[in-house]
């Protein structure tokens, strides 16, 4: 038996070990058409990850963790959130005993933030500069479609007012229009990695002329269980009112959010926009706006000539004198709506004018005048798809907007049980094509503490949809928006069956 043969056995041997003597059956010619859908089922795991809150003293905090319930998921499982510090220390030596000083005062195994029970939220507070990055971990029951939420209440100083941002799932690449090098504007880059082994991390910075040179934003080394907060007025000397910052991930993988803080105009997270895309977006503009202005950018080599418009209550409408938009390649762009709003909630709907050219886009929402003005960023979305949730919703200052810019839709919006008492409510609207609308929200009865609600498309084209939550501190209205892409708590699986003729071919 010579030693090919003797390989191919081995070979063979082995993928029966590997696959189990089971493998996908490869239909027939005559039996193509009649192949099984892939099924739907339930996550069994999800990760999350979220940024230190806050460099302010005055910073009150407060985290909120949440799951829908979901047919067909594990009767057992788990939701946590520990300190980055925390899971470093339990990585060294298992217990958390020999890890650093947070490590030790996080200590053993008793998490930030655990969840009781899907359908219902459970909240935990933070105060002051020194609360870490949090890393998270869902499985079974509690791994579909959960969403965690940090709000933060800043009293005075720079960023002043409300800060929401949900936790972010690691990825590899993120994009961010709409931040700034700007005097007023102290932004950082908020890079957290959950995983056992560093991560190393590019940061690129585009403004209005291109590419900005950057001194240290290649190679940066984002230890395992850490969060990076990083200046961008670190990593170049120039000073720009609107850049797009890119993140990729040479190895690992991290959760990427940006948090922009103004002198003046108070601050807010500035979300990842929806990978680029031909046609996108923008859910949720508030009705009392007082200044809008749209950052875009395309990464590719082709310019891009957008169409703007706004989903109106009434229908799509294009603003006077910003009827299109035009993006250089490589370039970011941005232009002042203004007032755009004329008391009505609306979306921008981003689509192209001729071809179609790949980009991201955010909006900076400024509501108030003078010294009470406050800040917020809506970037482009995904679609609410089957089903999205946001969390840490109040029973006053809560607002959901909804648009389906493409076509008439159904939606059914279920408000959750209370985070300390209540009963979980819902009801179904239909949104006409091209239209915005300020839904009122079904309140749970009863309701204590905070309430999640999730939005689940039931008929007609694609919707989006987006939260904004109203805190008055101090004579300021501060708010944040949270938009609600789709949750991707449901995975295709392939229907499989045993084939052991596949080792015999």
């Amino acid at each position: 038996m010579n030693r090919t043969t003797l390989s191919l056995i081995a070979g063979v041997t082995a993928l029966a070990a590997v696959t189990g003597l089971a493998a996908l059956t490869t239909p027939d010619a005559s039996d193509a058409n009649t192949a099984k859908a892939a099924a739907e089922l339930p996550v069994e795991r999800t990760s999350l990850a979220c940024p230190a809150p806050s460099i302010s003293d005055l910073a009150e905090t407060t985290y909120t963790s949440f799951t829908p319930v979901t047919k067909g998921t594990a009767s057992e499982g788990k939701a946590e959130l520990q300190s980055a510090a925390q899971e470093k220390g339990d990585a060294a030596d298992g217990k958390g005993e020999k890890g650093d000083a947070a490590g030790k005062a996080g200590k053993a195994d008793k998490p930030v933030l655990e969840g009781k029970e899907p359908g219902t939220p459970v909240s935990g507070d933070a105060s002051g500069a020194d609360s870490p990055a949090l890393i998270g971990t869902a499985d079974g029951k509690f791994a579909p479609g959960w969403t965690v939420q940090e709000t933060t209440e800043v009293a005075a100083g720079t960023g002043r007012g409300l800060q929401g941002v949900n936790c972010t799932a690691p990825d590899t690449e993120f994009w961010f229009p709409g931040a700034s090098t700007a005097p007023d504007r102290t932004d950082y880059v908020h890079l957290t990695n959950p995983d056992d082994s560093a991560a190393v991390v590019d940061i690129e910075l585009y403004g209005k002329d291109g590419a900005l040179e950057t001194t240290v934003g290649e190679g940066i080394t984002v230890q395992p269980h850490s969060g990076e907060p990083i200046l961008l007025s670190t990593l170049t000397s120039e000073k720009q009112d609107n850049m797009t910052v890119h993140v990729s991930v040479r190895s690992g993988r991290v959760g990427a959010s940006v948090q922009a803080l103004d002198d003046k105009l108070g601050g807010d997270w500035l979300a990842a926009s929806a990978d680029p895309a031909g046609s996108l977006v923008l859910p949720g503009i508030p009705k009392d706006a007082t200044s809008v202005r749209l950052v875009a950018f395309t990464p590719g080599d082709a310019d891009a000539d957008l169409k703007v418009r706004l989903a109106s209550p009434s229908g799509l409408i294009t603003p006077a004198g910003n009827e299109t938009l035009h993006v250089k390649a490589g370039m970011t762009s941005a232009v002042d709506l203004g007032d755009v709003m004329q008391g009505e909630a609306g979306s921008l709907v981003l689509t192209p004018t001729d071809r179609s050219v790949p980009v991201v886009a955010a909006v900076r929402v400024v509501r108030g005048k003078g010294d009470k003005q406050e800040t917020a960023f809506i970037p482009a979305s995904r679609a609410v798809g089957t089903r999205a949730t946001v969390v840490d919703n109040r029973a006053k200052g809560t607002t959901l907007s909804v648009t389906a810019p493409f076509g008439a839709a159904e939606v059914k919006v279920t408000a959750s049980a209370g985070s300390e008492g209540g009963a979980a409510a819902s009801k179904s609207y239909s949104v006409k094509s091209g239209t915005t609308q300020d839904v009122e929200v079904p309140v749970p009865s009863g309701l204590k503490g905070t309430y999640a609600l999730t939005v689940e498309s039931v008929s007609g084209g694609p919707v989006y949809a987006s939260r904004t939550l109203a805190v008055t501190e101090n004579g300021v209205a501060g708010f944040t928006v949270q938009t609600l892409p789709d949750d991707r708590g449901m995975v295709a699986v392939p229907e499989a069956d045993e084939d052991l003729s596949v080792l015999q071919r």
